[in-house]
């Protein structure tokens, strides 16, 4: 055997070896020469990564661009609407929706509408609407119209676009009180996507702790959350929203029934997510890291929370774009049953309410409007939801 050379032994008296790693910082360009193109991998946060693989997801992108217009739009929804929600114009129940027009008479005159005349049909009893082509009425933009109270706090008659009062101006016609159904589908949004959001932090919370106490600690604790989700699963879905509906007093205001469908909702949606949550961390909690975190005194909410949860985030992102578009059509459901939210509170549910009877979606279909943007925004959710799971996984 050949003797260790002087330098690698250890000082007389000791019998440690002396200590051979550096203690500077690792630099990858010192140890390979790297192109621009691939320092700019290599050094990308997770963020960034995520970012640039969710962009080549172009329809993902689209969709979440027309979620976040619309989703601000409830901040300024009085004033996007031409009139006030609740105005009731008695002279034009049931009015078709009307086109704007730029030329008339082969000249320009800026976006207006014909006026409308108005005759009773006898043999339906119902009023028809004819254009008076001799009669222009026009639009203004930035203009001062119906007043309101801007999120119910502020006074303010400031509109995108208005006509003259008591001018008709209905692109989407009006309802059977006279009201105009654009300003009630763009007011009615503020209810039917906020619903989304605060129901979703209700499930996410619920199904997150649940699932993740059952998942991690195994057990007792396992078997009871595993039999109330099978309960609460094996009931089925309407009858439950009718029961718990029907608790809410009627003497409530509509703010606090928007509440209370808001945790229904909550309350019945985390199932799914605590038991997908549950399988995960059954699995996860193996790992060697977990392990490395509990013998360095790492508690349970610090491991689940900081450790185990972002493992499975792609899964999460997943679940959250496709429980928030379930949220708004139960909030949809329950109000088109006469058993949410109701009048003089408004969403896309109240107003496809009036739409129940046949009869009068054949006679009106423009009642049928407000289910446009309840398929617009599920298909978006839905889009967003892969290009935002895809993007999760940056590695992948």
């Amino acid at each position: 055997m050949s003797e260790k050379p002087a330098s690698a032994l250890p000082p007389e008296g000791t019998t440690d070896l002396p200590h051979f790693v550096s203690d500077a910082p690792f630099d990858l360009r010192s140890v390979q020469t790297l192109t621009p193109e691939q320092e700019k991998i290599y050094f990308a946060s997770q963020l960034t990564l995520m970012w640039w693989k969710f962009k080549k997801h172009r329809i993902a992108v689209w969709s979440g661009i027309f979620l976040l217009v619309i989703y601000a739009s409830v901040f300024i929804s009085e004033f996007l609407s031409p009139w006030n929600y609740q105005t009731k114009h008695t002279r034009y129940i049931y009015v078709p929706p009307q086109g704007i027009h730029l030329f008339h008479k082969g000249e320009f005159q800026g976006p207006f509408v014909y006026d409308l005349k108005r005759k009773l049909n006898l043999e339906t009893m119902t009023r028809e609407y004819t254009q008076d082509p001799n009669k222009i009425v026009k639009l203004s933009f930035f203009c001062s119209g119906d007043n309101y109270h801007w999120m119910g706090l502020i006074p303010a008659d400031n509109h995108l676009i208005c006509a003259p009062t008591g001018k008709p101006f209905f692109i989407l016609g009006t309802d059977r009180l006279g009201r105009d159904m654009l300003s009630r589908i763009i007011q009615g949004a503020r209810i039917s996507l906020t619903i989304g959001l605060i129901g979703i932090a209700v499930s996410f919370l619920l199904g997150i702790v649940i699932g993740g106490a059952a998942g991690y600690y195994g057990g007792w604790v396992d078997m009871v959350v595993q039999r109330i989700i099978e309960v609460l699963q094996s009931i089925p879905t309407i009858p439950l929203w009718l029961s718990l509906s029907a608790i809410m007093p009627a003497s409530w205001s509509p703010i606090l029934i928007y509440f209370g469908i808001t945790i229904i909702l909550g309350l019945l949606d985390w199932t799914g997510l605590a038991r997908a949550v549950r399988s995960k961390l059954l699995s996860l909690r193996e790992e060697d890291y977990v392990l490395a975190a509990r013998l360095i005194g790492a508690g349970p909410s610090r491991i689940i929370g900081r450790h185990l949860i972002p493992g499975f985030m792609s899964h999460l992102i997943a679940s959250a774009t496709i429980t928030i578009p379930t949220m708004i059509l139960g909030e949809t459901a329950l109000s088109f049953l006469g058993l949410g939210l109701r009048e003089p509170i408004t969403s896309w549910g109240v107003l496809l309410n009036e739409a129940q009877n046949i009869n009068v979606v054949a006679i009106f279909p423009w009642l049928m409007l407000p289910v446009v943007p309840v398929i617009l925004v599920i298909i978006a959710f839905n889009f967003l939801g892969d290009g935002l799971r895809d993007a999760a996984d940056p590695y992948k």
